[in-house]
């Protein structure tokens, strides 16, 4: 093709090693060999296969379950829902279990559709069958409990909704301009998912004060308008089963097959509700990935399945290790990166075809080289006539990696939907819109809601602020209306000062380039507001706030002026408007753009990792966990390990979602600091490293045989290589010797001299007579 062909090569730059990973071929057996005629089910499977319904050796075990506890791990793309749906055929067709005793719980009622209308088109069932199998999603089931037991509140559905009455809450209490209502949402919702009572909530600091107040106000308003949400419903329902044993015990009786999908991203209140309706005959049967544990944030719990056998100790496992969607190059490299993980259930994914190509590696220099090389990679396939841009996928690791590639494909006028976890543009996060407000109102200070947007920036109320600025306007005009914030009553002297300041500051900017007006606004006040604001940054890591804002610099350097770049960012708006409208076409013919998380349970013919970089992924914030004190975390353990690890897990399910090709790029700079491909990626075509010592004998050509200390008489010395955490920075030569076990499976480590990162390598030393 062009040019940016030859920039996408069969390795990461950096690899060790020179090898093709490929996936194992599984066995060609399925059912029609592997259940025999004789079998007393033999009769299930043959129609099975008269529809086109083949299984594979531990599909057809996990099928055949009948009693006790299974865990099912179920590797990506083998065929999971094949499995649940044939097995609830099984139970119907073979066990002759009604339907009406079934429960199968999945985690979207889009998958909960799908089982009803497959299962409704088994051999034997009909659609009456399958409506009679409570295949529903936790919130709706358990509604339903509710409901049947008096409960009739309204449901508070609408997450605008919830976020109004928080904003009413906090505008009651003067905290209006404090806090995002989402984050206050969110938090509420950990604590109720990890079973944390109002009366646990903690109160230490006056941010905890704050939060804990607005939970109260707001349940308090749930009640008095006789609503409830989708969290109250398990929560409620938990409590009903509680206080109500012969409930729990009706719903033992009723529902004697209990089956989980997605067991992966089950919460602990989740957990214990399907453990309570599941102990009274412990017929359990759940299906998930531990390898695909990657919303912690969400509550999920990866030890949930790593401790299954020790919570059900009759429980069976079944590894569906067969992967139907991608080939062996790219499952192989899956294979390779997952297996560096140490909490996990060991287990390697076999396929069913081979590929014409391994996965390809890109590491343009920067992120918007990043998304020129993408972009131009998917014009060239689609002009060629071999792809339509509804075959992509770019998928990224956080809100900050979107900003590039969205900006390039929206120039190109490329056709695409952007996926993200809030539906946001990068320029209106709230870390990044007051400081795009500062460079508008040194374009135009008259604009008045830039002027409401850098309000709480200088600690003054938006509504008070603009009441008196419009107020004063009407009879005195002002070319700079802030200077109008000197007539606001309440403003202390510190805070007359701010705002002359600030006026001076916005006044500096105007003719200067916007990377280094950006610059300047935060070097004078907003790194340290930033920082100093806990409010804002309750669930956020400060580290997150930084890269959005270093993302901000970058994106302005292609701009010469402050008004181009604000044009620019008007036309993204624009177009970011009219890209709402293609989501109202899901099938469109499009590029999809989301993040990985966004990406689990889907499949792309061509996906597009970007950003595979240190950094990036894994994430600073994963690299810094055990420094996050300021991010709130339920896990039993929040240290680089654990963060470490399921990073490792969004490559892996990154790297799963491709079906037939896989490009993964790794910016060379990050945040406009040299980065290294992520270690996720360059991990599987390192050298093995051995614990310990290896002897190794080294020639001296030193032209003589003169005896040395550890030299024998042939003129050899006896050097033994031992394995040692080397410093990343030139000029440092700082090393240190990996003696244990526990050092050895580190993930960071900081050398002791520079404090720079030290990576793994080896190091060789003569031998010690």
């Amino acid at each position: 093709m062009g040019e940016t062909e030859t920039q996408f090569k069969d390795l990461p730059q950096g690899a060790e090693l020179n090898k093709e990973l490929k996936a194992k071929m599984a066995p060609a057996d399925t059912s029609d060999s592997l259940v025999k005629n004789h079998e007393f089910d033999a009769p299930y499977f043959r129609e099975l296969e008269k529809k086109g319904i083949h299984l594979n050796k531990p599909q057809i075990e996990a099928v055949r379950h009948f009693e006790g506890p299974l865990l099912t791990l179920a590797g990506a793309g083998s065929g999971k829902t094949s499995v649940l749906v044939c097995r609830t055929g099984y139970l119907i067709s073979v066990q002759k279990v009604k339907p009406t005793n079934i429960l199968l719980v999945t985690f979207t009622r889009k998958a909960a559709d799908e089982m009803k209308e497959r299962i409704s088109k088994l051999p034997g069932l009909t659609r009456q069958h399958a409506n009679q199998v409570q295949a529903n999603t936790f919130h709706a089931f358990f509604l339903r409990l509710l409901k049947s037991r008096g409960y009739d509140q309204e449901i508070l559905s609408s997450e605008r909704q919830k976020q109004i009455t928080i904003k009413i809450i906090l505008r009651e209490l003067g905290l209006e301009d404090t806090y995002q209502p989402e984050t206050l949402i969110a938090l509420l919702s950990s604590y109720k998912m990890n079973m944390i009572s109002m009366d646990k909530i903690p109160e230490k600091t006056k941010v905890d004060q704050e939060a804990k107040e607005v939970f109260k106000r707001y349940e308090s308003w749930k009640k008095t308008n006789h609503k409830i949400d989708f969290d109250d419903i398990l929560v409620e329902a938990y409590q009903l089963l509680q206080r109500d044993p012969q409930l729990l015990q009706a719903l033992q009786k009723r529902f004697t097959q209990v089956m989980v999908d997605e067991f992966q991203d089950t919460n602990l209140l989740q957990y214990e509700l399907i453990k309570m309706i599941a102990k009274a005959h412990l017929n359990l049967f759940v299906v998930g990935d531990d390898d695909q544990t990657i919303y912690s944030f969400n509550g999920a719990r990866n030890e949930f399945i790593l401790e299954f056998t020790n919570e059900f100790k009759s429980a069976k496992t079944v590894t569906l290790d067969i992967n139907y969607r991608s080939p062996d190059t790219i499952v192989g490299l899956g294979n390779a990166v997952i297996e560096k993980n140490t909490m996990r259930k060991k287990k390697t994914l076999q396929v069913t075809r081979e590929s014409s190509s391994p996965p390809q590696f890109g590491q343009p220099p920067t992120t918007d080289e990043e998304a020129v090389l993408v972009v131009e990679d998917i014009q060239q396939k689609v002009e060629a006539g071999t792809h339509q841009y509804g075959d992509f996928a770019i998928l990224h690791r956080a809100a900050s990696n979107s900003r590039a590639i969205f900006e390039q494909l929206t120039m190109e006028e490329i056709p695409f939907l952007q996926f993200s976890m809030n539906d946001q543009l990068f320029y209106d996060h709230w870390t990044v819109k007051p400081i795009v407000d500062h460079l508008r109102l040194s374009i135009n200070p008259r604009e008045f809601s830039a002027m409401e947007s850098i309000l709480p920036t200088l600690y003054i109320n938006r509504e008070k602020g603009m009441h008196v600025i419009h107020g004063q306007e009407l009879g005195n005009k002002k070319k700079y209306p802030l200077i109008h914030l000197m007539k606001l009553a309440s403003l202390k002297d510190y805070q007359r000062k701010k705002v002359e300041e600030r006026i001076q500051l916005i006044k500096s900017l105007s003719g200067m380039e916007p990377q280094h007006a950006i610059k300047k606004l935060r070097q004078k006040f907003y790194e340290s507001y930033v920082e100093a604001d806990d409010r804002q940054t309750l669930t956020v890591h400060k580290e997150t706030v930084k890269e959005m804002l270093d993302e901000l610099e970058a994106s302005s350097k292609r701009f010469g002026t402050i008004s181009s770049f604000l044009s620019f960012i008007d036309d993204m708006n624009n177009m970011h408007k009219k890209m709402k409208e293609l989501n109202k076409t899901p099938d469109a013919n499009v590029v999809k753009l989301m993040t990985i998380h966004r990406s689990k349970g889907l499949e792309f013919p061509v996906v597009y990792l970007i950003g595979a970089s240190e950094g990036i992924l894994p994430h600073t914030s994963a690299l810094e966990a055990g420094k996050m004190e300021d991010n709130v975390s339920f896990q039993k353990n929040n240290s680089v390990k654990h963060a470490i690890e399921e990073e490792r897990r969004l490559a892996y399910v990154a790297i799963t979602r491709a079906m037939n090709e896989l490009i993964i790029t790794s910016p060379e700079y990050n945040r406009g600091k040299s980065v290294r491909p992520s270690r996720f990626i360059l991990e599987p075509f390192e050298k093995e490293k051995t614990s310990g010592a290896v002897k190794k004998k080294i020639k001296i050509h030193d032209g003589k045989k003169r005896k040395r200390d550890g030299a024998t008489e042939n003129g050899e010395q006896l050097l033994i290589t031992v394995l040692a955490w080397i410093c990343t920075k030139d000029g440092c030569r700082a090393w240190t010797r990996i003696r244990t076990e526990v050092d050895q499976k580190l993930s960071a480590k900081k050398c002791p001299l520079c404090q720079s990162e030290m990576e793994q390598g080896e190091k060789k030393l003569l031998e010690k007579a």
